[in-house]
Parts: C-alpha cells; structure tokens; sequence
C-alpha cells in the first residue's frame, strides 16, 4: 500500500497550486472523483478537511485531498 500512497502524492507535484477548487477535483484526480459526489460527501461530514468557501466557491487544500483519497483507495490485486 505504501507505493500506491507515493502515487497518489505525485498529484499535488504536478497541481499548480496548494489549494483545488471542488469544481476542478475532476482534473485533480484525473477524472476519478466528481465534483457533485465531493459535494454530497461534504454533506454527510466525509470531505477532505479544511475546505474554505470564497463567495460561491469551495476550495481544499491540496494536501488534505491528498490524504483524503489516500484514506479511500483500496489497492486491487
């Protein structure tokens, strides 16, 4: 498990900011999470933490994204 957490890292090296704003999660994760699905796990309490609202706009550090997903993957043989 612990390559595919190195995988999911190199992510936040080729993003051009510290922060993904949830209607670019798509492109973040390479079309892996949705930005509606993102938006319901909010909801239910179940994002990346640290999310920040500027006016419309919802945005997570990328780091916390990061470990996010690295909570979520499951590795498949």
């Amino acid at each position: 498990m612990r390559n595919e957490k190195l995988l999911l890292s190199n992510m936040a090296d080729k993003w051009p900011s510290n922060w993904v704003c949830r209607q670019a999660i798509e492109q973040f994760t390479g079309g892996i999470i949705n930005p509606r699905s993102l938006a319901n796990w909010d909801c239910k309490g179940k994002g990346p933490k640290g999310r920040v609202r500027i006016g419309k706009k919802v945005a997570y550090p990328v780091k916390e994204v990061i470990r996010w997903l690295e909570k979520k993957a499951v590795a498949l043989d």
